[in-house]
């Protein structure tokens, strides 16, 4: 067995066993860190593969941006989790059915999986040759030439629905005083400042 095929299956080991424990860990805590570890072994794969600049991303946007934010929401809300447990039971039976379900369907695409002889070169040229250029390179060559439309338009759905959520997530509280910049900007001297005439010997009421 060579160097490269222990590696994976040690990589695809602990990433199975991270995703396993993500899911069955009782406190939620341990379930974010199993899933930082799990970025982290999948980001070893795509080292495995060639694809470094996707293990890079992993890295630093999943396990250093997303999972941590995880990690800090889990850890400041504090979450009743016995009280959301109560009644798991009774959707038991659904998620039987829906687990069985994708297991006949992962066996009957294993079952029926076949490799061909030339798909190991097929899939090394995500552009035409010459291809003798970095793997970053050729993937902003793809994204930014034949695929730049559809990098855009994913580009915008992302900006709409994080403006629909923050839309839907607002919400004004009455009684806080906030900026009207409109009304700051149309301010006049009669609106600003007021005249008060004080009598000698007599202070303001």
């Amino acid at each position: 067995m060579t160097l490269h095929a222990i590696f994976f299956y040690l990589f695809a080991g602990i990433t199975v066993a991270s995703a396993v424990m993500v899911i069955a860990a009782r406190n939620p805590v341990h379930s974010v860190l199993f899933l930082i570890l799990a970025f982290v072994n999948a980001a070893g794969l795509f080292v495995l593969m060639g694809a470094e600049f996707l293990a890079m991303i992993l890295i630093v946007v999943y396990v250093g941006a997303v999972a941590v934010l995880f990690l800090f929401v889990v850890m400041m809300l504090d979450v009743d989790f016995a009280e959301l447990k109560r009644g798991v039971l009774s959707y038991l039976p659904i998620g039987v059915l829906i687990g069985a379900v994708l297991l006949a369907e992962l066996l009957t695409i294993v079952g029926a999986w076949a490799i061909g002889p030339d798909v190991v070169k097929a899939i090394t040229a995500p552009i035409p040759p010459p291809n003798n250029i970095p793997n970053t390179e050729a993937l902003g060559l793809v994204l930014y030439t034949q695929y730049i439309y559809f990098f855009q338009a994913a580009g915008v759905i992302l900006l709409v629905a994080m403006i629909g959520a923050i839309v839907l997530t607002l919400q004004h509280k009455p009684n806080v005083r906030r900026q009207i910049i409109a009304e700051q900007v149309a301010r006049r001297r009669t609106s600003a400042i007021e005249i008060v005439k004080v009598k000698p010997g007599q202070g303001l009421p």
